[in-house]
């Protein structure tokens, strides 16, 4: 991966908006609408939340005028490197933290430890084993989990390459579905998925009165490339860190699709269940929503596109423009 970026500057609250249409305002209200009227509630951390259920749904384009943009939230710096590790460990069907912790990447090291894996009954998995979580749903659903070692190669429904498939021969078709939630293997995963379901759609863009032609066409290319576009569920969304992250993971994911299908990245739309706040993250949000946000940065991607969906590397990612506010820590709540 490849970064290029520029210090930011000393962060002072803004009286007004200077930019009242910029994306990131959608994700800055939503966090403002839980911390003034969300439910305190109980939840299975024990730390605490303030929630609400089904806002709005948040909405970011994903080319700026033809050009590639990844909505990497700027009022604080997001963990770039964390978001292309775990997205890759996903698309590869790995399913052990210790591919992760390995590469400096520590978020699944909590659920992955012995103490968690104990607590949970799981007191014969191997430390660092999380189960059939993610990538394996998306590449392997339906087969019979044994651990993270085995090599389930050929076994299961192979989701995003029958997605892939299908945008190149049938860009109309309205199953193109991606699934974590399996619910025949809730109880071996650590944490069942919280970014559970995921919808692809092609719009030709200048279709209104004429469609492009189908796939059964023969000879005939649609009038303009087709824009992916790409809408995510997620049940249980921690505002502070979670959703910043899941955001551009799944951007970046409907930006890999596109590129491999060769079509214009169209846009994600991010829909919500249990939206919410941790008790120990108010602080750190409110310093947050005095910042302004900044200009979203440009993607690159350097890989042969021939090569398809798999085998990718971090550097095959070059983020311009990337000049975010100053990182605020928060804790994981495990």
């Amino acid at each position: 991966m490849t970064v290029s970026q520029a210090e930011p500057d000393a962060v002072a609250p803004a009286a007004i908006r200077p930019n009242p249409h910029h994306e990131e305002y959608q994700y800055l209200d939503l966090v403002r609408e839980v911390l003034d009227h969300g439910e305190l509630r109980h939840d299975r951390t024990g730390t605490g939340t303030y929630s609400i259920f089904a806002p709005r749904p948040l909405k970011f384009s994903l080319n700026r005028s033809g050009t590639p943009i990844l909505p990497l939230l700027t009022t604080k710096r997001v963990f770039t490197k964390a978001i292309i590790a775990e997205l890759l460990w996903f698309i590869s069907g790995d399913t052990s933290a210790k591919t992760l912790s390995a590469q400096g990447v520590k978020i699944w090291d909590g659920n992955g430890s012995r103490e968690f894996l104990d607590k949970l009954g799981l007191t014969a998995r191997a430390e660092g084993d999380l189960g059939p979580v993610y990538g394996f749903q998306w590449r392997h659903f339906g087969a019979e989990y044994v651990d993270a070692q085995t090599d389930y190669s050929g076994q299961g429904v192979d989701q995003l390459a029958r997605i892939i498939s299908t945008l190149k021969t049938n860009p109309y078709d309205r199953r193109l579905i991606l699934s974590a939630w399996n619910p025949a293997d809730l109880s071996k995963m650590v944490l069942p998925p919280c970014h559970m379901f995921a919808q692809f759609y092609v719009s030709f863009p200048g279709s209104r009165t004429s469609p492009p032609p189908s796939s059964e066409d023969q000879g005939q290319q649609p009038p303009t490339k087709g824009h992916l576009h790409c809408q995510l569920y997620q049940r249980s969304c921690d505002m502070g860190l979670g959703v910043p992250f899941n955001i551009a993971s799944y951007a970046l994911l409907t930006h890999m699709i596109a590129y491999v299908c060769d079509l214009v990245p169209g846009s994600l739309t991010h829909v919500m269940g249990d939206a919410h706040v941790y008790l120990n993250h108010i602080e750190a949000l409110e310093t947050q929503l005095q910042r302004e946000p900044r200009d979203f940065p440009e993607l690159e991607i350097a890989k042969d596109r021939e090569r398809g969906i798999d085998g990718w590397k971090a550097e095959d990612f070059i983020i311009k423009g990337y000049n975010p506010h100053k990182v605020i820590a928060m804790e994981m709540s495990v």
